[in-house]
């Protein structure tokens, strides 16, 4: 079983990542973004086979470890 983890920085949390994207999707010719936020996707093989287990298992993984929740939020999709 596969689980995948999307990173975001919270809404508010300067991106400077992100905005560096933009100014140079600007400067291409892409006009009309006003907004990039940037984040990570981590991708895990689980051997767990019961997919609750599996996601409260992830979302321990992400509280402790894979996340900052103080600046990040995160969601989790068991595939």
């Amino acid at each position: 079983m596969k689980a995948r983890v999307h990173i975001m920085l919270k809404n508010g949390v300067l991106d400077p990542q992100g905005d560096a994207v933009r100014h140079a999707l600007g400067a291409l010719g892409f006009d009309g973004v006003d907004g990039v936020r940037q984040g990570k996707v981590i991708e895990l093989d689980l051997a767990e086979t019961d997919a609750a287990k599996a996601e409260a298992n992830v979302k321990d993984m992400c509280e402790k470890l894979l996340a900052n929740t103080v600046i990040e939020s995160y969601t989790i999709e068991i595939v």
